[in-house]
């Protein structure tokens, strides 16, 4: 039995055997904070069981086996949510939708975790089920609010965390554990079926061990969902890469002062690294940034905290937390004219954003300001929480996407984290840089949009065309040929370009190009502003496929010079120098 990437079985073992490795970790680190509904191991092994039968009908399910904690302020049908309060609980009936979308490729969910109550935080302290122990240094904060979900992934229980970021909760556990953290474009990943914390900034996120774990199980989650109004779908341009050579703004020294001295230091030497593995840093004035992220909790926008669960609390039930209340009670003072001037506030600043940013690739910041402990955050509940969502906040304010990496330790050994920020659905940009941070060649698709383009002389990787491609966000998929039935001729034009032309099965040679991925905004450009004699059209390839690729008119090609025999551009070129 085989699946997808992460539900290969003759990697990572049968389902069946998966669930009984995770529970027999369950008892052996006996971490029960970390959980506020565990499920029965034989219910797990069951589904498990049933996903080895799909499997063996031939069914295929790129997660299979894949072991899920999902945060417990998302619902999970015939479970309880309680959103870290008791009083709050209720069993849910339906699933939530991007849970849906991980059940049906083949995931598994053991249970629901522990968070910041309400979500309503950054550190994983303020729940009374528990404060969430980091999980390789128990005096340590876990970071929050999906707290439960990084920690059941740290400890090697799931494979995969769902949380929700609204602040930061997305980022700032993965920063502190020295794992992954996917904080897509609001709407993105649909938040039905999620407790919000504010509704018009909530974000489905995804906890990993790895960068390829996260980004398979995100695109599984991604897509439009009628249930959710605010849920989105990739626009027609969508960028489906980053650039070859990547340039990436930074925060000016002044920016950073919220940082300890060992994260300083640690983000420092993190960009060293990243400019020697030849990614292009430069300082910007972020300033702007960091004062909209002080509206999520500091300005009106905390009226949307209120709106959710504000009348729950006024019927002043025990088990809250005092400071989450404080938090949301806060919001009885704002009003309508001071929501709208926040808003106004956020319009400008995010226009602003653009255009400091304008011309990079993305933003790196480092993603958390320090490690505090849990005895820290219970001494300064407030001023450490707010301190670290410094660079997290503005994030889904000013609607950007983000993906948190590990950096260099801190020079104690400790995880340090960084992430890279990015405007709305230049989601796979993001990914694509975190791939380079962290030394990865080949990052996995996020964005699965697309057409199909095959292209065989200018545009080629290395030719003087191919910056056409990279402006459009292109992604190169592989190399491909023709069949035999194209002639491949050198056209008079500048700069230099071949022409390739039908002439039927066996008139020809098989012709080497190579094949990209584009968005339908993209491909429509190249259309729109194809010179003559060049045309886009069917192109069959030697594996059965036909694709769309750069072919030119028969006229022209009749009067060129023909380098059939070389069987690429690239050959020819070489021939003649």
């Amino acid at each position: 039995m085989t699946a997808g990437v992460l539900g290969n079985t003759e990697v990572h073992g049968t389902p069946t055997a998966r669930v009984a490795a995770a529970y027999r970790r369950i008892a052996e680190v006996d971490r029960p904070e970390v959980w506020i509904t565990l499920r029965a191991e034989a219910d797990v092994a069951a589904e498990a069981a049933g996903v080895e039968q799909r499997l063996a009908a031939g069914e295929s399910l790129p997660l299979a086996g894949v072991l899920v904690a999902v945060k417990d302020n998302i619902d999970v049908a015939g479970l309880p949510t309680t959103a870290a309060c008791p009083e709050f609980a209720y069993t849910a009936e339906v699933t939530a939708a991007a849970i849906e979308r991980l059940v049906a490729a083949g995931a598994l969910v053991l249970g629901k975790t522990n968070l910041d109550q309400f979500a309503t935080g950054l550190v994983g302290t303020r729940s009374p089920y528990g404060a969430v122990r980091h999980a390789h240094d128990p005096e340590l904060i876990s970071g929050g609010s999906s707290s439960g979900s990084a920690v059941a992934v740290a400890l090697g229980i799931a494979d995969i965390g769902i949380g929700t970021d609204t602040a930061g909760s997305g980022r700032v556990p993965a920063a502190l554990h020295g794992i992954v953290g996917i904080k897509a474009t609001l709407g993105i990943i649909p938040a039905h079926g999620v407790v919000p914390a504010c509704a018009d900034y909530d974000a489905v996120t995804v906890f990993a061990t790895d960068l390829d774990s996260a980004v398979v199980s995100a695109a599984v989650m991604v897509g439009p969902e009628p249930r959710d109004p605010r849920s989105r779908s990739w626009p027609a341009d969508v960028p489906l890469a980053a650039p070859q050579t990547i340039r990436l703004a930074i925060p000016r020294a002044k920016d950073l002062v919220a940082l300890s001295d060992s994260y300083r230091d640690a983000f420092a030497r993190t960009v060293s690294a990243v400019t020697s593995a030849g990614i292009t840093t430069e300082e910007v004035d972020i300033s702007e940034m960091l004062d909209a992220a002080l509206l999520l909790y500091d300005g009106a926008i905390v009226a949307e905290r209120y709106a959710a669960v504000g009348t729950f609390l006024d019927t002043a039930p025990a088990s809250t937390d005092p400071t989450v209340t404080a938090i949301i009670n806060a919001a009885r003072a704002t009003t309508g004219p001071g929501f709208a001037a926040d808003l106004d506030t956020l319009a400008r600043a995010k226009a602003a954003a653009a255009v400091t940013l304008q011309g990079f690739a993305g933003l790196l910041l480092p993603t958390t300001t320090e490690h505090p402990s849990i005895a820290a955050v219970q001494a300064d509940p407030f001023g450490i929480n707010r301190r670290m969502g410094t660079f997290t906040n503005f994030c889904n304010l000013l609607d950007m996407a983000a993906v948190a990496v590990p950096g260099l330790p801190t020079a104690t050994g400790a995880p340090f984290g960084v992430m890279v920020v990015t405007p709305a659905f230049a989601d796979q940009v993001a990914v694509d840089i975190a791939a380079r941070i962290i030394g990865e060649d080949n990052a996995p698709a996020l964005v699965e949009d697309g057409v199909e383009l095959a292209v065989f002389g200018a545009h080629l990787r290395g030719q003087p065309l191919h910056w056409q491609l990279e402006e459009i966000g292109a992604r190169f998929t592989g190399e491909i040929r023709t069949t035999d039935a194209y002639r491949l001729t050198a056209l008079d034009t500048t700069p230099p370009k071949p022409g390739l032309v039908r002439h039927g099965p066996g008139l020809g040679a098989p012709i080497l190009g190579e094949l990209f991925r584009v968005s339908a905004a993209g491909l429509g450009r190249f259309l729109a502003a194809l010179p003559a004699p060049m045309a886009l059209t069917s192109i069959e390839l030697s594996d059965g496929r036909a694709v769309i690729g750069f072919a030119c008119t028969y006229d022209a090609a009749s009067t060129a010079t023909d380098i059939t025999s070389y069987g690429s551009w690239k050959a020819y070129l070489q021939n003649q120098n």
